[in-house]
């Protein structure tokens, strides 16, 4: 069968693979459609050490059950649209005892840690696959980069009396914007994309900041009639957008950290005293996030809009290469099987 491989920076090829074979407890699945992420896209790059290549990217996974192992319990139909929860768990570790699997010490992702979903068939537990009634498996394939700024909101305990500041506008920041407007939270969507800022708005924001044309300190001050964002929430991951969520978070107030920097941040640690804060990490997401993104998808969302491209896998590499050339202007890119 077909599968997309990173075989070293900057290289990408389609290969044969052995098909996989059903087990107990297991679902087989056709891939229909798979996203680029960022961490696939620092694998192209090379700058993604989490990663032994060549890897099958991929752990955005629009799908259709294919096949239904031995012990798999009532629930699941063969060409019933899935996606998948691509993250393992040792069920040992610290974080598993406490029942933060997300975080598990030693999970491994799709398509970083393990092979990924990048290929026409894919064989998984049955408690790793996630039905999505009502909606199509190209939708299906927008569910986890959402879930993950809906995990953030989680993690920052958001409320309706919160303003909320989220430090980008790609897709795990949208689903952050979209999980706190759900809230009631008032939200300032920031970004330095216009078009990403139009589109933060249709989702959710009632005001948004170009933070490469102003200033945002000042205008976060404006904003909030001097008292700053109760909550920010990091979706980027650059040492500048680290800094600015301290600069921009109020005193007592709560910052949510998702974005991996690649080099070292110097903070004035005074504010973390100062202003008394509370600084989360954020890491994928918890099954109830998946199932809130679901609920939301199956209502109002212009799911089109969050597509950027959809390529075949014969044009996977020269699509990893046209958003390593312009990432800011990319939401999501589909490969279809």
């Amino acid at each position: 069968m077909k599968a997309v491989q990173i075989t070293e920076a900057g290289k990408v090829q389609v290969a044969d693979i052995v098909k996989p074979t059903l087990g107990v407890g297991e679902i087989l699945l056709r891939i229909k459609y798979v996203g680029f992420c960022g961490s696939d896209l620092n694998t192209y790059l090379g700058r993604n050490p989490m990663v032994k290549m060549p890897v099958i990217p991929g752990h955005e996974v629009g799908a259709v059950i294919e096949e239904i192992g031995e012990g798999v319990p009532v629930g699941f139909e063969k060409g019933m649209n899935v996606t998948v929860n691509p993250y393992t768990n040792c069920g040992k570790c610290a974080s598993c005892r406490n029942g933060r699997v997300n975080a598990c010490e030693h999970n491994e992702t799709l398509g970083v840690q393990r092979n990924g979903s990048m290929q026409e068939f894919l064989v998984l537990p049955w408690t790793k696959v996630i039905p999505a009634a009502g909606l199509s498996d190209k939708e299906c394939a927008l569910i986890e980069p959402m879930s993950v700024g809906f995990h953030a909101v989680s993690r920052a305990q958001v409320t309706d009396i919160d303003t909320v500041a989220v430090i980008g506008c790609g897709m795990i920041g949208l689903g952050a914007i979209v999980r706190a407007s759900l809230r009631g939270a008032r939200v300032i969507a920031m970004d330095i994309d216009d078009e990403k800022l139009e589109l933060a708005k249709r989702l959710g924001a009632s005001m948004v900041i170009n933070s490469k044309t102003e200033n945002v300190v000042e205008r976060v001050r404006e904003l909030t009639d001097g008292y700053m964002a109760d909550v920010v929430i990091e979706a980027v991951g650059s040492p500048v957008t680290y800094v600015t969520a301290i600069d921009i978070v109020a005193f007592t107030g709560r910052v949510a950290c998702i974005g991996y920097a690649k080099s070292e941040v110097a903070f004035q640690t005074k504010y973390f005293v100062q202003k008394e804060l509370d600084i989360r990490g954020s890491r994928n997401a918890m099954p109830e996030d998946f199932r809130a993104v679901i609920h939301y998808l199956q209502n109002d969302c212009p799911m089109n809009e969050l597509i950027s491209a959809v390529v075949k896998p014969e044009e996977a590499g020269e699509a990893l290469q046209k958003w390593s050339e312009n990432p800011g202007k990319v939401f999501r890119m589909l490969v279809e099987f």
